[in-house]
């Protein structure tokens, strides 16, 4: 099965988090096909938690076509995960961000078990 475009499935997922009152915005836009996309939770508190694609064997033991996350920093210092996500830009220039602002860290995001 076909997976979703990145920007489908970013403007999809800024709208769904959105409408259910969970502030998130496109902070960098990658690739329309098929870029690679990070989630950062800012917890508004100092810290931040970072979810990138799931490792590629876990996405083809799932067969599904839908993204699947994984955990890359869980209540990490901003700082931290800014330095990560610039790492990550350099490794691909293609890449997306989606930021969310969310104390209890919601994303909704679909994980690899």
């Amino acid at each position: 099965m076909p997976r979703l475009r990145s920007d489908f499935w970013v403007s999809a997922q800024l709208r769904r988090l959105n409408g259910e009152g969970i502030p998130a915005v496109q902070r960098r836009r990658g690739s329309p096909e098929a870029g690679a996309i990070f989630v950062k939770i800012d917890r508004l508190d100092g810290t931040a938690d970072l979810y990138g694609p799931a490792p590629q064997a876990l996405i083809e033991a799932e067969d599904s076509g839908e993204r699947l996350f994984s955990a890359i920093l869980t209540a990490a210092p901003s700082p931290d995960v800014e330095e990560r996500l610039a790492r990550e830009i350099r490794f691909d220039s293609d890449l997306w961000i989606v930021e969310i602002d969310d104390r209890e860290g919601r994303h909704g995001l679909p994980l690899a078990a």
